[in-house]
């Protein structure tokens, strides 16, 4: 029988290898926090393969041995809802991607109860890691989960009419019609923010965005698609939205207060607009 140690290692190894990161902490973070104490007793609802696509259909884990969860599958948090804890091999390439350092500051947004927060406080530490989650249940299991990581503050509130820490990292867990303003000027000179974008039904993108000296340069690195973030979820009216194809040209985003859209935009949402012009004056074909 494989050990929950041997499933827990062998899962970070993969989860590393997924990840394409140099930094050998991703792998060592993946193999000692405890998937299976931020979900719950077990056995577990997981979601995969058609289930993932459609939402429909989960299948249980045989027994509560926490050896079950280390795979790459979403686990139900509430079903009611579409709340799961994410797949590990996309979190794992997200992390890879925005590179957390230490002592940096962390705000993560849509934590659930917990567990990717306890990856990124664990990259940072003793930087400091500031959770938002909406759902009061979530937020009061994830203060009970991450009560022995003394870097984590977690908020039970809105993280898009509240305000943000300044951060060297945003992390977002929830999709988003446009990064709200305040989520933009938050991010300190050369932080780093990655958001699912989900301008229309029929785009879902995950973006990076850094803060340079010259604005916001954004790469939406691959598809991707969230349960919507609320309050930032729903475009106005007077919104000009991309289809897939403009949105992945995305190069750089402006705030509408300091530059006015030009004949560049691609998309204009709220107090931001998107451009496929790169900040250095190269526009993506």
């Amino acid at each position: 029988m494989t050990s929950v140690e041997d499933a827990r290692k062998f899962y970070a190894q993969l989860m590393a290898a997924n990840a394409g990161s140099a930094d050998p902490r991703l792998e060592e973070a993946f193999a000692t926090v405890p998937r299976e104490a931020f979900l719950g007793a077990g056995p577990w609802a997981v979601v995969a393969g058609r289930a993932l696509a459609t939402g429909n259909g989960k299948i249980m884990t045989p027994s509560a041995d926490p050896v079950h969860i280390y795979q790459d599958v979403l686990v139900a948090l509430d079903a009611d809802k579409g709340i799961n804890n994410g797949e590990p091999s996309l979190h794992a390439m997200w992390i890879g991607r925005i590179a957390p350092r230490l002592d940096e500051a962390v705000t993560h947004i849509g934590a659930g109860t917990g567990y990717y927060t306890a990856l990124l406080a664990r990259l940072v530490a003793p930087g400091p890691v500031t959770a938002f989650e909406m759902e009061a249940d979530l937020a009061a299991r994830a203060t009970k989960n991450l009560e022995t990581y003394g870097n984590v503050s977690v908020i039970h509130g809105d993280a898009v009419t509240g305000d943000l820490p300044p951060s060297d990292i945003i992390y977002v867990n929830a999709g988003v019609v446009a990064p709200p303003a305040a989520w933009l000027r938050a991010l300190k000179p050369g932080g780093r923010m990655i958001f699912p974008w989900r301008p229309s039904q029929g785009v879902g993108l995950a973006v990076m965005v850094t803060r340079t000296d010259k604005g916001f340069a954004c790469d939406p690195f691959m598809r991707s698609s969230f349960i919507p973030c609320v309050g930032a979820s729903a475009a106005g009216p007077a919104a000009k939205i991309p289809d897939l194809q403009k949105a992945a040209r995305s190069r750089s985003i402006w705030l509408t207060s300091d530059r006015a859209p030009d004949r560049t935009a691609t998309a204009i949402i709220g107090d931001v607009w998107f451009s496929p012009q790169a900040l250095g004056g190269e526009r993506r074909r």
